[in-house]
């Protein structure tokens, strides 16, 4: 589709299985506007077997030399694309078969003046919504989730397991914040991005996300997170755009 030629930048950690799987929906579905998919194993795994056929797609494979957090591998995935739209997916990330090819329609909402970033809606494997559109995460924002009390309604950022934006606006910004390794670099993103004028919308095409959580689980996960939180906390930035958005 012309002016709709999307990249997908995709980083395995050791999920081969998942990547499998991913790149077997895009095979089978046969997206038009996806022409080119950039898969960096961020640490060593089998390469995915492709279709008797062929990918329908142009599969650029990046090796780490070391594990990079997202937003390293993110931006050296982008150095690989001319695409007309740079599209973050998480490998946990599937589509349905019932639905329609979302990309055009994401692409569609992407060129509207003054958008800066489309995103579907992400749904769990029971076709549950996820809670993928959140507000600032301020010590109070994150305490009140913390004791289940509702959160806001407004949507200040969303997280980065499905992100879609154009080529010029990715390189405008400079891409994600290299100084966070892992955990905020969507959020720090969506801050950039709303501070640089654009608006995030919001395109009503389910995607299901099988998250994992790892912060939940892993104690080295949550070191990350909670250093990364600590970075956003001390960015100006970020507190005028709370103070603007009450």
């Amino acid at each position: 589709m012309a002016g709709m030629c999307v990249a997908l930048s995709v980083v395995s950690h050791g999920h081969a299985d998942m990547v499998q799987a991913l790149l077997d929906d895009l095979s089978q579905r046969r997206f038009l506007c996806v022409v080119h998919v950039v898969l960096t194993l961020n640490l060593p795994e089998r390469l995915p077997v492709p279709p008797a056929t062929g990918w329908p797609f142009r599969l650029t494979v990046v090796h780490s030399a070391r594990p990079n957090g997202f937003a390293r591998n993110h931006n050296v995935a982008f150095t690989h694309c001319q695409e007309d739209f740079f599209c973050v997916v998480n490998p946990d990330v599937r589509f349905l078969a019932a639905v329609d090819d979302p990309f055009p329609a994401l692409c569609r909402a992407a060129m509207q003046a003054g958008v800066g970033l489309a995103y579907p809606m992400q749904v769990d494997r029971h076709g549950q919504p996820m809670d993928h559109e959140r507000t600032y995460p301020t010590p109070l924002a994150l305490l009140c989730r913390y004791m289940g009390r509702a959160p806001a309604r407004r949507v200040d950022w969303v997280n980065g397991a499905f992100m879609l934006v154009q080529h010029t606006i990715y390189r405008q910004l400079g891409g994600f914040n290299e100084r966070f390794h892992m955990y905020c670099e969507d959020v720090d993103w969506c801050l950039r991005l709303r501070a640089a004028g654009y608006t995030l919308a919001a395109v009503p095409v389910p995607v299901v996300h099988d998250t994992q959580r790892a912060s939940r689980r892993s104690p080295t996960h949550m070191i990350w997170h909670l250093h990364s939180l600590l970075k956003l906390w001390c960015d100006p930035l970020f507190w005028r755009s709370v103070r603007q958005n009450r």
